[in-house]
């Protein structure tokens, strides 16, 4: 689908993960989401805004957990997104224990189960694992969750508060 979004909800986007994530000169972003999807949006701009590293990934290296893994390890990345199921996949690799250098992992893009949380974090310790929401319309996201080590009693993450500078309503089948 093509949809419009303005400028300044982009903006918006960008200038927020800057202090959310602590985003500065010595991150190093894995671009590694297809530029048809919104999400590339950030990952392409957000690092080059503060002066950060920005890693791209080869053609189709995004289904390869294995090749990822090499990736961020070899380039020491910090931050990097996945949509659950490729989350899943990407925990499921040998190696994935000395990506230390990974702060911040975020996922969005369908539900995310509470089991993968804990898979999460018996297996990335070092790392913090954020739930992201929001359609395209919104400008990539509209919400996020900062997962803890607290349980939870639903099977999915929570999509979490609104991010800077916007609201959400959430609505029942009245309205």
């Amino acid at each position: 689908k093509g949809v419009m979004v303005q400028h300044r909800g982009v903006v918006n986007r960008l200038v927020w993960m800057q202090p959310r994530f602590g985003l500065d000169r010595y991150h190093v972003v894995l671009q590694k989401t297809r530029f048809s999807f919104d999400v590339s949006v950030w990952e392409l701009f957000a690092p080059l805004l503060v002066g950060a590293r920005l890693v791209m990934i080869q053609s189709e290296g995004d289904k390869d957990p294995n090749y990822l893994t090499r990736v961020i390890l070899q380039n020491n990345v910090t931050m990097v997104n996945f949509v659950p199921a490729s989350l899943q996949l990407f925990l499921e690799e040998s190696n994935i224990a000395k990506c230390t250098t990974l702060l911040h992992v975020l996922c969005g893009g369908e539900v995310t189960p509470v089991a993968l949380k804990h898979r999460f974090q018996k297996r990335l310790p070092n790392a913090v694992l954020h739930n992201l929401y929001g359609p395209t319309e919104t400008t990539i996201d509209a919400t996020i969750w900062t997962c803890s080590s607290e349980s939870l009693p639903a099977s999915s993450l929570p999509i979490g508060r609104p991010i800077a500078n916007t609201q959400i309503y959430i609505l029942d089948a009245y309205g």
